[in-house]
């Protein structure tokens, strides 16, 4: 059984986290952004992934920065991961975090990487009117969507589809996909294949 933390934001994350509480491997935490104030009233907002975590009864950390924040990273060292998986988290992972789970940290990105790393793949692929774009699992490193690619899956984009529409059918491919990598992962570190920049 693999000791996971989750790191991630949006409602993108949430088929990945699905995924995970139902692989039958432990998740020890979730690290997620601070709640944000919403709407016309300013009220604090917790992120989606904040909101599922409680539902299910995980620890919660949601540091300002975890760049530097050394505080946060003696919260997450005794847990111990095995691995780190992020989706959509919003922050750059440091050197000192990568190199705390002995499997590493993995990401899973909306896009066939090389193309639209960074924020905003499923609306820079509509804005370039692409036909198909897909999902990247891959190892972090320093860099920008820029680590060893696990798996990658692609995508038809209909030509109708909207973002909104796009975002779902990608985050539930997200899902399916951390389910046959944790499987993987079961068998031993997967081997990663470069990008080619």
């Amino acid at each position: 059984m693999l000791k996971i933390i989750f790191m991630g934001t949006p409602e993108f994350a949430l088929h990945a986290l699905e995924s995970i509480k139902n692989s039958g491997h432990k998740l020890l935490a979730v690290v997620t952004q601070p709640d944000k104030p919403k709407g016309r009233g300013h009220r604090l907002t917790p992120p989606p992934v904040k909101v599922w975590a409680e539902k299910n009864k995980l620890p919660v950390l949601q540091p300002e920065k975890i760049r530097g924040n050394n505080k946060f990273i003696d919260k997450i060292k005794p847990l111990n991961p095995d691995l780190i998986i992020t989706a959509a988290y919003g922050q750059i992972l440091p050197k000192e975090i990568l190199n705390i789970p002995h499997l590493g940290c993995i990401n899973i990105h909306a896009s066939l990487l090389p193309e639209y790393r960074g924020a905003s793949p499923i609306q820079q692929v509509l804005i370039d009117g692409k036909d198909r774009t897909g999902i990247s699992i891959f190892y972090m490193d320093e860099g920008m969507d820029t680590g060893d690619i696990i798996i990658q899956k692609e995508l038809k984009i209909y030509p109708d589809e909207n973002a909104g529409q796009l975002h779902d059918r990608l985050s539930e491919l997200g899902g399916i996909m951390i389910s046959y990598v944790l499987k993987m992962f079961e068998k031993g570190k997967p081997e990663g294949i470069p990008q080619n920049n």
